[in-house]
């Protein structure tokens, strides 16, 4: 198993991010966790196989529709044991 955390940078809330990447990571088989952050920023966990979880990775780079994504930091992380997906406030 893989595991990333990803700190997303743009205009990244208020556009639908979290919503469109834990579909994207559900449709991927990913688990783990996303959030926006105080800062503007949207960061995220991710667990899963590497192709599913960089699959995801890519996603982010562009996010959705009305995002406007600047920079994606990715990170190896220690794996959590995320059961599923969450999206938090």
């Amino acid at each position: 198993m893989t595991a990333r955390h990803l700190l997303v940078n743009g205009v990244v809330q208020g556009v639908g991010f979290r919503w469109a990447l834990g579909a994207q990571a559900e449709r991927a088989g990913v688990r783990g966790w996303v959030r926006n952050r105080e800062d503007g920023t949207v960061e995220a966990h991710l667990e899963g196989p590497l192709d599913a979880v960089q699959s995801v990775i890519d996603w982010a780079q562009t996010g959705p529709r009305y995002a406007r994504v600047s920079h994606v930091e990715v990170t190896a992380v220690a794996d959590e044991g995320a059961a599923a997906f969450e999206i938090e406030p």
